[in-house]
């Protein structure tokens, strides 16, 4: 993960800051409402979920939606796996719902 973590944030940047780990913000409230999606089998599937409960705990509607037996990336991958196509029509959909055309 610290080979990730250094590719993710250039030198100079500072990881602490809720720039880059929003998970790390003080204070969430008056966020957009979330779809997170997470993979069952995905290093930072924890800290999406944990994300998700502060954002629900800060009033922020979320969804939470784990994909069992899914990789990191799977949603990219929707030619290669079925609940990567899911993940995709079911990020299309919240978009369409978020910005108003059903």
């Amino acid at each position: 993960m610290v080979w990730f973590w250094n590719h993710y944030l250039r030198s100079e940047a500072d990881g602490a800051s809720p720039q880059a780990s929003p998970l790390r913000a003080v204070d969430l409230r008056g966020l957009p409402p979330a779809l997170v999606i997470t993979a069952e089998f995905d290093p930072l599937r924890d800290e999406g979920e944990a994300y998700a409960t502060r954002l629900l705990e800060a009033g922020v509607p979320a969804i939470v939606k784990r994909y069992g037996g899914m990789i990191h990336g799977f949603f990219g991958l929707s030619a290669v796996f079925g609940q990567g196509r899911q993940a995709v029509a079911e990020a299309a959909a919240g978009l369409r719902t978020a910005f108003g055309n059903r």
